[in-house]
């Protein structure tokens, strides 16, 4: 048999002299190979289109594949996309990819939030064990039952915007109008999906100053807000509107590393007639005829599928971008305020808070700040200023050995706030100092991370945007606060003749979900090229 993309490491390479893939003419071109751009390979290929899939570097999967970045190759790292929580059930029910090789393991607890106080805060998926370890952490009867009510809350809206009469999610962005009416025209929670802050909804729920600590970092990931922004509730539904392994709103680490979902996917496109290229930039799309690569050859398609990001998408497109795509491009918000820190570690951290249980590390853990203190960190992220305020770390080799040496682990680290420009220095001269920065956070809740870190990766938006080629380093390709949502996102088809749009910027939403790609590949087939 060859080898499955996995065991390439993504690295496919080219199937055949360029000049032979030239010659031929394609039914669709999808330009990028990240997870999206692959699941469009895949469902065009199994609908009989021939399909050429053309991704810039070496290696397939975007911002969810693998690295070895350290000088022991047996640490894999996932460098930016950390766990598994939104790629649709249906996607991978479609694709058949727990066949080419997909496994989950879900998070149990989904978040542990430690407090100077020696104090923590837990969500298990077993409610009773929930409720007695926050009775033990001298959390009062009416906060206990708040933080359930809060979870409820969201998880009623995300039942009825994916689970209602139709899925929101799929197929074109549903109108304001029809919104309301799958919200069944509930104004708290309209008011939740397109106005209130994070902050204020945890405010009607919880009076202990702890929970809104630990609650409110769902609500700012991944955005250029403070928890006290407009906006930020819809973020933290946007987080939490998946199900996993029939779990819903849970997040797991996937067996072998994220990248192993981009790798699954390649595998079903390249089983269902796909070709896959690696390593050949393209230089321009050329509406209704193919793409120009790099290198000055044309690769004939009626159909070009850009998984790029809408703003390298225009660059590509140049004079032939249509005008309204253009202007959207331009005032498209894709500030990006996320650090990316990847350790190895000689042993896991022991936790003020827990220095006798294993759970935590088994969790995605909350690093954070109050909430005024995070407001204040974003402000000063908006002036220059990096200013960790808010982290949350994923320790994949608690659930799956397979990811770092024997003994060992791994660490990463979603960070904010740190901005694409320093008011003072670069980040090729500040790079280890801001890194610094948030170890010294995580050891305000964990002493000994110090001695754990064997190896560190520090990624500012500025080396994210250079590795993976996300215009501003922001890995959701833009902003997902409400006026980036839902028909304020981009849509599959861009208004130029045979040229689609199936990245993270595109409806549903950013993250790895494969839904965006999927979305793209029904809007070309109902085209009927």
């Amino acid at each position: 048999m060859p080898p499955t993309v996995a065991d390439l490491f993504g690295e496919v390479g080219l199937p055949a002299p360029v000049s032979e893939l030239a010659a031929r003419s394609w039914d669709v071109i999808v330009v990028g190979g990240g997870h999206n751009g692959l699941t469009a390979a895949a469902y065009l290929a199994r609908a009989g289109k021939s399909v050429l899939v053309l991704e810039a570097r070496s290696r397939l999967g975007g911002a969810c594949t693998l690295e070895r970045p350290f000088d022991d190759r047996d640490y894999v790292v996932s460098p930016c996309a950390y766990v598994v929580g939104l790629l649709d059930e249906r996607v991978v029910d479609e694709l058949q990819l727990r066949k080419h090789g997909y496994k989950v393991y879900v998070a149990d607890p989904g978040i542990w939030c430690p407090f100077d106080d020696g104090t923590s805060y837990v969500q298990f998926l077993d409610h009773d064990r929930t409720v007695a370890n926050l009775e033990q952490n001298g959390f009062g009867a009416a906060d206990i039952a708040g933080q359930f009510e809060y979870e409820e809350f969201f998880d009623s809206m995300r039942r009825a915007l994916r689970e209602g009469p139709r899925d929101a999610w799929t197929g074109d962005a549903p109108s304001r109008d029809e919104l309301d009416a799958l919200l069944g025209h509930d104004e708290q929670k309209i008011d939740a999906l397109f106005h209130a802050s994070i902050a204020d909804v945890i405010d009607r729920y919880c009076s202990d100053e702890r929970l809104r600590t630990a609650l409110y970092g769902q609500g700012v990931i991944g955005a250029w807000a403070g928890p006290r922004d407009a906006g930020t509730a819809s973020i933290k539904l946007m987080h939490f509107s998946g199900v996993l392994e029939g779990v819903p709103m849970a997040w797991g680490y996937v067996e072998g590393g994220m990248g192993r979902i981009s790798f699954a996917i390649a595998d079903a496109a390249r089983e269902a007639g796909a070709v896959l290229v690696a390593g050949v930039p393209v230089g321009e799309i050329l509406p209704g005829e193919g793409v120009r690569l790099a290198g000055g050859e044309i690769v004939r398609a009626p159909v070009v599928v850009s998984n790029a990001d809408p703003s390298v998408t225009v660059t590509l497109l140049g004079a032939a971008a249509p005008d309204a795509m253009r202007a959207k491009v331009a005032g498209w918000k894709l500030t990006s305020p996320v650090l990316k820190l990847n350790c190895g570690l000689g042993r896991l951290p022991t936790w003020t808070a827990a220095p006798d249980d294993d759970y935590p590390c088994r969790a995605p853990v909350s690093i954070a700040l109050p909430i005024d203190e995070a407001q204040a960190a974003f402000e000063a992220c908006t002036r220059g200023e990096p200013s960790p305020g808010f982290a949350e770390l994923y320790f994949q080799s608690a659930y799956d050995s397979t990811v770092a040496p024997r003994g060992k682990h791994t660490m990463s680290a979603f960070v904010q706030y740190a901005p694409y420009e320093l008011a003072a220095g670069d980040w090729d001269s500040r790079r280890d100092e801001i890194g610094r920065r948030v170890i010294d956070l995580i050891a305000r809740f964990a002493p000994d991370i110090d001695d754990c870190v064997e190896e560190i990766d520090v990624l500012g938006p500025p080396d994210i945007e250079r590795r993976v080629g996300l215009t501003g380093g922001h890995i959701f390709q833009g902003e997902c606060t409400p006026d980036q949502m839902w028909t304020g996102r981009f849509a599959p088809r861009t208004g130029a003749p045979g040229v689609y749009l199936c990245g993270a910027a595109t409806h549903p939403a950013g993250s790895v979900i494969a839904l965006n790609g999927r979305n793209a590949a029904m809007a070309v087939l109902a085209d009927d090229h």
